[in-house]
């Protein structure tokens, strides 16, 4: 089964779309068929903005409306053209969302048609094409169209627009996002208190968006496995100074997955080792996606069970 997007993912498609989008009067359809009387509400509107809160993406308009969209286990955004640089002479490279990857190469600076996809996992290549503007590329539900950018969201869970209030209220249900608080010992403290007080499984905590923001399966397992801490522990046998420690933990592997663009969760790598997981997903990790190998600390074999209908990786050894 495909990862489900984390909150890194979705912060760099904010980032990606504000770069590219944000500030110009936009095009708005939505060439499968069923988002279209939200197209019609945002076609010609200017976006203002566009923020991540853990899973969920809010574009905000001149009119006040906001694009809410979650892109659940199989979205993903594909943008053409003249597509920015996320960060330090990075160049595009293919999808943002659950990147479903198109064969391609990284492309230079050269002004071209290039596609960009964010989403379904971690993989981001662009590929140039000579069509303009590209025609939809499957499912597309919704096409936002600057002129020198298109960006396409297919197979979203959810793609709604609201007015600021119905935004807020959404917002207001999310549990803390280290990347939109802005006192970060006070948002752990939240977070510590909605954890302590709970008998269910800190496993299943860390999940619950209402709880923490951004957190994903991938992640749960890895932060789970840094602090050595048994998924099935019950909340309110956790002490508060792990539970700060998670999210001072989070807190960190958040920017650094927004920085590179993956989930490179082991802080036992050096310099090299860092580059060659980059681009070898099976050296990203502690335990998540290693049932059956060996813990990479003890060498037990790592366990794979279920909790609350998700896959759950961890050390029977070393998570105690």
């Amino acid at each position: 089964m495909a990862a489900v997007p984390e909150g890194h993912t979705v912060h760099r498609v904010a980032r990606q779309l504000a770069l590219d989008l944000v500030g110009r009067p936009l095009a708005v359809s939505s060439p499968q068929g069923r988002f279209a009387a939200g197209a019609a509400r945002l076609d010609g509107r200017t976006m203002t903005g566009a923020t991540a809160v853990g899973k969920q993406l809010f574009c905000t308009f001149d009119t006040a409306d906001v694009l809410r969209v979650h892109l659940g286990l199989y979205g993903a955004w594909d943008l053409y053209g003249d597509v920015s640089p996320l960060g330090d002479g990075e160049r595009v490279r293919g999808s943002l969302g659950a990147p479903r990857v198109r064969p391609g190469s990284v492309m230079d600076a050269q002004p071209s048609t290039r596609r960009l996809r964010l989403g379904e996992d971690e993989s981001e290549h662009a590929t140039a094409d000579d069509a303009w503007p590209p025609p939809p590329l499957g499912q597309v539900r919704v096409r936002l169209d600057s002129g020198p950018v298109v960006a396409d969201l297919r197979g979203p869970s959810a793609c709604e627009v609201l007015t600021a209030d119905e935004a807020a209220a959404v917002r207001a249900r999310l549990g803390p996002d280290p990347q939109d608080v802005a006192d970060l010992d006070a948002a752990g403290e939240v977070v510590v208190e909605r954890v302590t007080r709970r008998q269910v499984a800190v496993g299943q905590l860390l999940m619950d968006q209402s709880v923490v923001a951004g957190i994903g399966n991938i992640y749960r397992a890895e932060l789970l496995f840094r602090a050595r801490l048994d998924p099935w522990t019950p909340g309110r046998r956790v002490p508060a100074e792990v539970v700060r420690g998670i999210w001072r933990d989070w807190v960190v592997l958040l920017a650094d997955g927004i920085r590179d663009g993956v989930m490179l969760t082991r802080e036992d790598l050096d310099d090299a080792g860092r580059l060659a997981a980059r681009h070898d997903p099976t050296l990203r990790h502690w335990v998540y996606g290693r049932g059956g190998l060996p813990c990479r600390v003890c060498g037990t074999p790592v366990v794979v069970e279920e909790m609350a209908t998700r896959k759950l990786y961890r050390c029977p050894v070393c998570q105690v």
